[in-house]
């Protein structure tokens, strides 16, 4: 088969039933696919149907449409090149379940301005870069001690470590690309294993913000923004676009994660849900690995 379509839920969900896999089998032979028997990546947790005959985005939507409430992510693609040799990550709201801006924002003088500037961008409502400055001019004079305190309150997302672990393993080359800031950055890179983190870096006099970035700034689409550290890292390693994923869930992700041969939405804003056909709105980050084809019992904690 030259298509594979992936069913994933989370661990803490009711396993995928044989029932649901038997209904889908037999929605996709209506529409005119030729399907392979399932073959379970973890029991109860993840299934690949290879197929042929229909389009994937088609079989992505008849599942879809099946799956209806069911916590269960789903997605079709091509069998051949399934498996990435890069991977890059937003870190916000992605690896680590917060944003560590609003979490350094408490210490602000005026955190409701910064805490608004910061989900019109995510929402993309206002732009990156213009936002990041402005948040950045209202965290003038914090020092080591409140970006310590912020960061204790960082929280790894589910199945993060899992994912670039199992990956690192594989020989697969991982990247933390961040619009936020390298002190949080540089700390989860080396907690999980990344090979490398790019950020933004506030500029600092006797140990404190002056509210101002040091140049050049990670934003969307820039050179050396989330987009073009992709495209950067793609040519260092010497792989086309289609051998790089990406995973986000903000606006600011969507260049990135359009341009990668497997851009994911992780829990993703509307905006980014729409946009990006690839989703883990369920299972945890190694929903990704599922989708990529590895097997339950090839993952590394």
């Amino acid at each position: 088969m030259n298509l594979v379509l992936t069913l994933v839920t989370a661990p803490s969900h009711a396993p995928i039933a044989p029932g649901l896999v038997i209904s889908i089998r037999a929605a996709l032979a209506s529409a005119g696919a030729s399907i392979g028997e399932p073959d379970w990546l973890a029991p109860g947790l993840a299934c690949d149907l290879g197929f042929d005959g229909v389009a994937p985005a088609a079989a992505r939507d008849i599942t879809r449409a099946l799956l209806r409430d069911r916590p269960i992510d789903c997605y079709a693609q091509p069998t051949q090149g399934r498996k990435k040799r890069l991977l890059v990550c937003d870190m916000d709201a992605t690896i680590v379940t917060g944003e560590t801006l609003d979490d350094l924002s408490v210490f602000a003088k005026d955190k409701a301005a910064i805490d608004a500037l910061t989900q019109q961008s995510v929402r993309g409502e206002i732009g990156f870069t213009d936002s990041l400055i402005k948040r950045a001019e209202l965290l003038k004079g914090l020092g080591e001690a409140e970006f310590a305190a912020a960061y204790a309150k960082v929280r790894l997302s589910p199945g993060a470590t899992t994912l670039i672990r199992t990956l690192r393993a594989d020989g697969v080359y991982t990247a933390l690309v961040s619009g936020g800031f390298r002190y949080f950055t540089r700390r989860v890179r080396d907690q999980i294993g990344f090979f490398a983190d790019i950020a933004n870096d506030f500029e600092m006099v006797d140990g404190r913000t002056t509210g101002k970035l040091v140049p050049p700034i990670v934003d969307p689409e820039g050179e050396h923004g989330k987009l073009g550290r992709l495209k950067h890292l793609a040519r260092k390693l010497g792989l086309d676009l289609d051998a790089t994923a990406a995973i986000g869930d903000g606006a600011n992700d969507i260049p990135m994660l359009a341009a990668a041969g497997l851009g994911c939405a992780y829990r993703g804003k509307e905006k980014v849900r729409a946009a990006i056909p690839c989703r883990l709105d369920h299972a945890d980050l190694t929903g990704l690995l599922y989708f990529m084809g590895y097997r339950g019992s090839e993952m590394v904690s």
